[in-house]
């Protein structure tokens, strides 16, 4: 699960970096000028990070001496586990940027299966107002809204150039990405579906912030 796979079979991220430069190498041999970005899953821990790295980088100098040139590239990581939110400063220092995988943070923030809270007592909670939102829908901005603000400042302090945003279905709802243009993130990563959607709501929440001054 998440990064700890390729801890535990590190060939498995070696066969899959190899795989990105390599073709990354014949598209530029083609004439191209790509400029792969490598984001590792889940990561609870800079070390992890460091250690994969690692590997990744082994991978791109093979292919670079096989190519004759090498592959620029940005690594970074998703922010999934509060852990990683509460220590971005120590994570930024290792990576280019950072994706907040907001499915996954408000599993792991709120300590529910999205599956099963749906199919079982959410529809309950919602109906009793208990909760005002279905937290998978619209993000709980109290709770792990405040991991990703967190996240943002820790990890602008440590690297002033890191580009933050985030993954997940948040991303295409309206209020979400107010928070999320507020709190300084870069972009918004969604559904198909939900681009429309969450290209409006991004282009609102810039006019608001003019308008407030």
């Amino acid at each position: 699960r998440m990064c700890r796979l390729g801890i535990v079979y590190p060939e498995i991220y070696e066969t899959q970096a190899r795989a990105i430069f390599e073709a990354a190498s014949e598209l530029k041999k083609e004439g191209f000028d790509p400029r792969p970005e490598i984001m590792i899953p889940g990561s609870i821990v800079w070390t992890e990070l460091a250690f994969l790295k690692k590997l990744i980088e082994k991978a791109r100098k093979e292919v670079a001496e096989k190519y004759g040139f090498e592959i620029p590239y940005r690594y970074g990581t998703m922010i999934e586990i509060p852990r990683a939110a509460l220590t971005a400063d120590e994570i930024a220092k290792i990576v280019d940027f950072f994706s907040f995988g907001t499915n996954d943070l408000t599993q792991t923030g709120l300590g529910l299966s999205r599956d099963d809270a749906q199919g079982t007592f959410l529809p309950i909670y919602l109906d009793k107002h208990i909760l005002e939102r279905d937290p998978f829908q619209t993000l709980d901005v109290k709770g792990v809204g405040k991991l990703v603000e967190i996240g943002v400042k820790l990890g602008r302090k440590a690297n002033p150039n890191l580009k933050i945003g985030i993954c997940g279905e948040h991303g295409g709802d309206p209020d979400s990405i107010y928070f999320f243009h507020k709190v300084g993130l870069d972009y918004v990563s969604c559904s198909p579906f939900r681009i429309p959607v969450a290209r409006l709501a991004a282009a609102v929440a810039a006019l608001r912030e003019e308008a407030s001054g």
